[in-house]
């Protein structure tokens, strides 16, 4: 390590992707303060939230995308989601050709499906820990390894076979590391590798995922406010897969729908996708749903029609599926859904209620890293101080006025 800082230091070399971080936090700066950004000199297709042309232009571009932000590239972490990327990126998934076939790196490593399934039991990993502590506890982690270990299959020797899979789960793999970019509301590197999924996806010919990676988009649009956006991904992603839809999928892409239908304030077509999503889910069948989409079932699909009638104020309804709402197997979803149970019993002018009930989910979510967490606590901060200076609501910040999630929802809520 001393002789790689020396080296350095004497301007002989550049710190790769795993001394680079630590210098960074040894020194307390950023990656462009150091002058360690040798991938910012190429920062305009960085910043460029657009789809990539090629599977060629996929690999180079996600490849500098997780380079960019290991090193902690701040242009790129601070960045801003783009609505004519998603647009884009829609229109040419929808229209797009046959999937191209990987290329064939002459020099680069032999990659087989076992390397194919380290990557996916790897990422499985990371899912779990981004599920029990929240995106911002390993994603950072997450990134180096897709930076350290999956670049170099990505340009390594592979058989159409194994470049449609490899292809496929890398895809699912930068998937969630767009999902952890998100829940550390990281907006625009969260578009960015939605973005990298979807053309990774389209070439391996995996027409499910990228239905999938459409919805997630979707998700994130809603969250920031761009409704007729969401809405209009969900219903490309449930287009673009129809020939191999799973009712799963289906349920997901309709109730993504009604999320972004719900915001907009209509209640009748909000509705009508939720009973669509209830009917889809009710036709499935296990043994035919790809096994990423398995966690979206009854009480993930409550969960997300708590959401909808929370939005339309309709609080009672909101109350019963929220109540339906608790898995028990994951805690950000528990804490997401609990919030809502907690707005909802607010809206419904039980103030006691909302309280005791936001007071649980603020023990559920003691372990999480995740700044949208934080952001559905500002909301019903915001929510606790319309309704007055009541006796209740002041035992409540009382007894609350030191936990870690619910001070960081001062400081959002003030944004």
């Amino acid at each position: 390590m001393k002789r790689r800082i020396a080296s350095w230091e004497n301007g002989h070399s550049t710190p790769d992707d795993f001394y680079g971080p630590l210098l960074c936090e040894a020194y307390g700066l950023s990656a462009a303060e150091l002058g360690l950004n040798h991938e910012g000199e190429r920062d305009t297709g960085l910043l460029d939230a657009s789809y990539p042309a090629s599977p060629e232009g996929a690999i180079e571009t996600v490849g500098l995308l997780w380079r960019a932000d290991l090193n902690r590239y701040e242009p790129l972490l601070q960045a801003e989601p783009s609505e004519p990327a998603w647009n884009e990126a829609s229109l040419r998934w929808l229209v797009a050709p046959e999937p191209a076939v990987p290329r064939q790196h002459r020099d680069g490593m032999r990659v087989g499906f076992g390397d194919v399934a380290a990557i996916k039991t790897t990422a499985d990993m990371f899912a779990e820990l981004d599920d029990r502590f929240g995106g911002d506890h390993a994603r950072h982690a997450a990134v180096q390894y897709l930076s350290t270990e999956v670049t170099p299959l990505l340009r390594g020797q592979y058989t159409e076979q194994v470049g449609r899979a490899l292809f496929s789960t890398v895809a699912e793999a930068t998937l969630l590391a767009g999902w952890m970019s998100y829940d550390a509301c990281r907006h625009g590197l969260a578009q960015r590798y939605f973005l990298q999924a979807l053309r990774l996806a389209q070439d391996a010919n995996d027409r499910r995922l990228a239905g999938s990676i459409l919805s997630a988009m979707s998700h994130q649009a809603t969250f920031l406010g761009r409704y007729t956006q969401a809405a209009t991904l969900a219903r490309a992603a449930l287009m673009g897969i129809s020939p191999v839809a799973t009712p799963t999928l289906r349920a997901q892409f309709h109730v993504m729908e009604a999320r972004a239908l719900a915001r907009t304030g209509d209640v009748r077509a909000c509705e009508a996708a939720l009973s669509a999503a209830t009917g889809a889910l009710e036709s499935r069948n296990s043994d035919d749903e790809p096994e990423w989409i398995s966690y979206f079932d009854e009480t993930e699909l409550a969960a997300e029609a708590a959401h909808c009638f929370r939005d339309v104020n309709s609080a009672r309804q909101a109350v019963s599926h929220a109540e339906n709402a608790m898995s028990g197997n994951h805690v950000r979803s528990d804490f997401f859904a609990t919030m809502v149970l907690a707005d909802a019993h607010l809206r419904a002018g039980d103030v006691e209620e909302a309280c005791r009930v936001a007071l649980d989910a603020l023990d559920l979510g003691e372990q999480l890293k995740s700044a949208r967490c934080v952001s559905y606590l500002a909301e019903f901060r915001q929510g606790l101080a319309a309704v007055g200076n009541t006796t209740e609501a002041r035992a409540f910040t009382e007894q609350v006025g030191e936990h870690r999630l619910w001070v960081a929802s001062e400081a959002h809520a003030s944004i």
